[in-house]
Protein backbone atom coordinates (compact mmCIF):
# COMPACT_ATOMS: atom_id res chain seq x y z
CA UNK A 1 0.00 0.00 0.00
CA UNK A 2 1.32 3.44 -0.91
CA UNK A 3 1.86 6.34 1.45
CA UNK A 4 -0.61 9.21 1.62
CA UNK A 5 -0.97 12.73 2.93
CA UNK A 6 -3.94 13.56 5.11
CA UNK A 7 -5.08 17.18 5.17
CA UNK A 8 -7.14 18.01 8.27
CA UNK A 9 -8.19 20.76 10.67
CA UNK A 10 -6.93 20.68 14.24
CA UNK A 11 -8.88 21.67 17.39
CA UNK A 12 -7.74 25.29 16.97
CA UNK A 13 -9.21 25.38 13.45
CA UNK A 14 -5.84 25.39 11.70
CA UNK A 15 -5.04 23.28 8.66
CA UNK A 16 -2.39 20.59 9.10
CA UNK A 17 -1.14 17.63 7.14
CA UNK A 18 0.53 14.37 8.02
CA UNK A 19 2.28 11.84 5.83
CA UNK A 20 1.40 8.23 6.53
CA UNK A 21 3.41 5.25 5.35
CA UNK A 22 1.71 2.36 3.59
CA UNK A 23 1.22 0.63 6.96
CA UNK A 24 -0.76 3.63 8.29
CA UNK A 25 1.98 4.93 10.58
CA UNK A 26 2.49 8.70 10.68
CA UNK A 27 6.02 9.45 9.47
CA UNK A 28 5.89 13.25 9.11
CA UNK A 29 3.61 15.98 10.49
CA UNK A 30 3.26 19.68 9.67
CA UNK A 31 2.81 22.83 11.69
CA UNK A 32 -0.59 24.54 11.73
CA UNK A 33 -1.58 26.82 8.85
CA UNK A 34 -4.33 29.47 8.87
CA UNK A 35 -5.15 28.91 5.19
CA UNK A 36 -5.86 25.65 3.36
CA UNK A 37 -3.73 26.83 0.42
CA UNK A 38 -0.72 27.22 2.72
CA UNK A 39 -1.09 23.62 3.93
CA UNK A 40 -1.46 22.43 0.32
CA UNK A 41 1.73 24.35 -0.57
CA UNK A 42 3.42 22.61 2.37
CA UNK A 43 2.45 19.20 0.97
CA UNK A 44 3.86 20.18 -2.45
CA UNK A 45 7.07 21.33 -0.76
CA UNK A 46 7.42 18.02 1.10
CA UNK A 47 6.93 16.13 -2.17
CA UNK A 48 9.60 18.23 -3.87
CA UNK A 49 12.17 18.21 -1.05
CA UNK A 50 11.72 14.67 0.34
CA UNK A 51 14.15 12.92 -2.06
CA UNK A 52 17.05 15.25 -1.10
CA UNK A 53 19.04 13.83 1.83
CA UNK A 54 20.56 17.25 2.56
CA UNK A 55 17.09 18.61 3.42
CA UNK A 56 16.86 16.43 6.55
CA UNK A 57 17.95 17.86 9.88
CA UNK A 58 18.75 14.95 12.18
CA UNK A 59 18.34 15.82 15.86
CA UNK A 60 18.38 14.35 19.33
CA UNK A 61 15.67 15.35 21.82
CA UNK A 62 16.40 16.45 25.38
CA UNK A 63 15.27 13.01 26.56
CA UNK A 64 17.85 11.29 24.33
CA UNK A 65 15.48 10.15 21.58
CA UNK A 66 16.03 10.80 17.88
CA UNK A 67 13.93 12.77 15.39
CA UNK A 68 14.24 14.76 12.18
CA UNK A 69 12.91 17.82 10.44
CA UNK A 70 12.45 18.11 6.70
CA UNK A 71 13.40 21.58 5.51
CA UNK A 72 12.62 23.52 2.35
CA UNK A 73 15.38 25.10 0.26
CA UNK A 74 14.93 28.33 2.27
CA UNK A 75 15.67 26.46 5.52
CA UNK A 76 12.08 26.56 6.82
CA UNK A 77 10.86 23.39 8.54
CA UNK A 78 8.04 21.84 6.49
CA UNK A 79 7.62 18.60 8.43
CA UNK A 80 8.65 16.98 11.71
CA UNK A 81 8.97 13.32 12.59
CA UNK A 82 7.94 11.45 15.69
CA UNK A 83 10.59 10.54 18.26
CA UNK A 84 12.53 7.33 17.70
CA UNK A 85 14.41 5.22 20.25
CA UNK A 86 17.47 4.83 18.01
CA UNK A 87 19.33 6.57 15.21
CA UNK A 88 18.59 3.58 12.98
CA UNK A 89 14.86 4.00 13.64
CA UNK A 90 15.13 7.69 12.75
CA UNK A 91 17.12 6.91 9.61
CA UNK A 92 14.49 4.34 8.58
CA UNK A 93 11.87 7.06 9.08
CA UNK A 94 13.80 9.38 6.75
CA UNK A 95 14.03 6.65 4.12
CA UNK A 96 10.30 6.06 4.44
CA UNK A 97 9.57 9.77 3.82
CA UNK A 98 11.92 9.73 0.82
CA UNK A 99 10.10 6.71 -0.59
CA UNK A 100 6.49 7.65 0.22
CA UNK A 101 6.24 11.44 -0.11
CA UNK A 102 7.00 12.18 -3.79
CA UNK A 103 4.04 10.25 -5.24
CA UNK A 104 1.67 10.23 -2.26
CA UNK A 105 -1.98 11.10 -2.87
CA UNK A 106 -3.67 13.66 -0.60
CA UNK A 107 -6.79 12.66 1.29
CA UNK A 108 -8.85 15.67 2.39
CA UNK A 109 -10.31 15.11 5.87
CA UNK A 110 -11.52 18.70 6.42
Amino acid sequence: MAGKFELYKDKAGEFRFRLKAGNGEIILASEGYKQRASAENGIASVQKNAPEDARYERKETKSGKHMFNLKATNGQVIGTSESYESTSGRDNGIESVKKNAPDAETKDLT
